[in-house]
């Protein structure tokens, strides 16, 4: 087994794991527990402290060496590996405190190029997307592998590369100026595709990207541990990842889609 191979098999393990801590939650009712972070309407619960929690625990026994970055650890540990980490132990909280089953777990490890493995588990669907620096992606599920590779999970070849036939997956950020500056894009992009699609997990917008069910994807404020996983699937899936530089109150972002629509679609969202 490769390295990136026995570094994926850590992510997967991590993920899965952490997802069935989550759903065990779900079934034992509401969290009792929620505390607000950056505005009163971005929330942590317990069972994000905890998934984090139970990933770190289960890092710390098999690769002890590595560093670790976690969207609820309060910073980084650099470790003596060089590998580092970074998790999202509960993308999508607002959905998992609200009963919407589209969340998720995200864990990927980087080195100083990039992320080398990545693994994004959906516990309401049993799906988990993976993918290796250069390996093929893959999609998992209870009836086998699905390898990627600008194929969706019916079939090849799914994605629009024309503007107003694309189905274009986005989310918003938490801050009221941020939102009111997305807006103006929105209203700018709205007439030019076939719909937008804001359901409130970056990294599920990504996986879902990968697969074919969006033709592309592009969001700002979003973090690290976010997008890590997804966005290396995504790029091993034959799809172009794009920064969006900061502009007056948008701040940087990621863009995701099929190379003849990323730049047309980067035309209309790049600006305020």
């Amino acid at each position: 087994m490769s390295e990136e191979d026995a570094l994926l098999r850590v992510a997967i393990d991590a993920a899965r794991m952490a997802g069935s801590l989550l759903a065990d939650r779900v079934g034992r009712g509401a969290e009792r527990e929620v505390a607000s972070k950056s505005t009163p309407t971005d929330l942590v619960s317990e069972a994000d402290v905890a998934s984090e929690r139970a990933i770190r625990e289960l890092l710390e026994q098999r690769r002890p060496q590595d560093g670790f970055v976690g969207e609820e650890g309060g910073g980084s540990e650099p470790g003596e590996s060089g590998l580092r980490w970074v998790v999202d132990p509960l993308d999508g909280t607002i959905n998992f405190l609200f009963g919407i089953p589209q969340w998720c777990v995200s864990v990927a490890v980087r080195d100083g190029e990039g992320t080398l493995a990545g693994a994004v588990y959906d516990p309401n669907r049993d799906e988990l997307f993976a993918a290796t620096r250069t390996g093929r992606p893959a999609l998992m599920t209870a009836d086998g592998t699905l390898e990627l590779g600008r194929a969706g999970a019916s079939g090849p070849a799914t994605f629009s590369e024309d503007l107003p036939t694309a189905m274009i997956a986005t989310g918003l950020a938490y801050d009221a100026t941020v939102r009111r500056a997305q807006a103006r894009v929105l209203e700018r992009l709205l007439p030019r595709v076939r719909d937008i699609r804001r359901f409130g997990s970056a990294a599920l917008d990504l996986a879902w990207t990968a697969v074919g069910r969006y033709d592309a994807y592009f969001e700002r404020s979003v973090k690290e541990w976010d997008i890590a996983a997804g966005a290396l699937v995504c790029e091993r899936a034959g799809l172009q990842v794009l920064e969006l530089p900061a502009r007056e109150n948008l701040p940087w972002g990621i863009l995701v889609a099929p190379p003849a629509l990323a730049g047309p679609l980067l035309e209309l969202v790049a600006g305020p």
